[in-house]
């Protein structure tokens, strides 16, 4: 089988056809779209997009877009690590039956590949639940291959919302107090609009701003937010939606689409008239526009590693649990170390 196979670095002038394998393929996600590769590049990272093809066909039967980070004024080829975030994109199912399936065969050009690239570590995050058959058989390769698991840098846990139902059915499996805010903020005139400019894209900030100081949280630049809707937005692959009350912005939430996943990526919300309730009004407006354009599961995007209300994030959990989806546990980070002392002093430098 290994013949059948070539490994190769993905060329920029084919980014529509790398976007079209991830976003119909059954591992594909939005981290492993081009376009994410061009967000991070802006902070700090350098994306390698590498592509395993079918000889005969010369068909992509897998990939991985990695994320490089060197120490900085340090070429890469001296020592960087590599980071692969919600992949590779390959068929996880079939390796699941077969330990010498294409996944191993992947995962081991990889490495090799990325040693001969001068990584000192390989980091390898994929989007499995750890109670299915592909996410056991992705812990079986990592190691046969000689990885070990390094702290999550993704959430470790999820809620994820089938979709495949109709709206009625969607808002029967809600919580009533959900279904009732839903309907309180349409009934009190909340409107949700979609974002159309920069500007949008600012006043949201803004909100963010206020909501990370309230509730104790990080966030990015303005301008790592204005590239990432000016890249994903043209494409069709995300949509800032925003609440008002007549012109005063209440809140907004920034939702990707690729393939057959939505993803509710970050939120914010002012601190008045917060009795509109206008969170509930937008995220219902986001499932139902995810469902409408063909997504079949909403990914909330990240909870706290317990249920309990002590959490420092025990509201988000209490948020995103009512909307009737299910929870997910994911298999986490793993990591294989080509020099594990450079790796430790690497890892030093780095600010994820």
């Amino acid at each position: 089988m290994p013949e059948q196979y070539v490994l190769r670095p993905f060329p920029s002038s084919r980014q529509a056809e790398w976007d079209t394998f991830v976003a119909g393929h059954p591992q594909g996600h939005l981290l492993q779209s081009w376009g994410w590769g061009e967000l991070k590049a802006g902070v700090g990272w350098r994306p390698l997009r590498l592509a395993l093809w079918e000889r005969k066909q010369e068909k992509i039967v897998a990939a991985a877009q990695i994320l490089q980070r060197t120490i900085p004024h340090v070429s890469p080829r001296l020592g960087h690590l590599a980071y692969i975030p919600k992949g590779p994109v390959v068929d996880w199912a079939a390796s699941a039956e077969n330990s010498t399936g294409l996944a191993q065969l992947f995962l081991h050009r990889l490495r090799s590949f990325l040693r001969g690239q001068g990584a000192l570590a390989l980091q390898i995050e994929p989007d499995l639940a750890a109670d299915t058959a592909e996410g056991r058989a992705a812990l079986a390769c990592f190691r046969s291959l000689g990885f070990h698991q390094v702290q999550a840098i993704q959430p470790l846990r999820t809620i994820i919302l089938d979709l495949r139902s109709n709206e009625e059915t969607l808002l029967a499996q809600m919580k009533e107090k959900w279904r009732y805010n839903v309907r309180l903020a349409a009934r009190k005139g909340v409107e949700v609009r979609v974002a159309r400019s920069l500007e949008d894209v600012r006043a949201w900030y803004a909100l963010l701003q206020t909501t990370g100081e309230r509730d104790q949280f990080g966030i990015h630049t303005l301008d790592y937010y204005c590239k990432a809707w000016e890249i994903f937005a043209p494409r069709q692959q995300a949509r800032l939606f925003l609440a008002y009350a007549g012109e005063e912005l209440l809140a907004g939430i920034f939702v990707s689409l690729l393939g057959r996943q939505a993803i509710y990526l970050y939120g914010a919300s002012s601190n008045s008239r917060r009795n509109l309730m206008p969170n509930y009004l937008l995220q219902w407006e986001a499932i139902r526009w995810a469902r409408q354009v063909g997504a079949t599961v909403y990914d909330f995007w990240g909870i706290p590693p317990t249920d309990g209300s002590g959490e420092a994030l025990a509201g988000v959990y209490r948020f995103k649990s009512g909307w009737g989806g299910r929870t997910i546990s994911l298999i986490g980070n793993y990591e294989h170390t080509y020099h594990p002392l450079l790796t430790y002093t690497a890892k030093t430098f780095f600010i994820r």
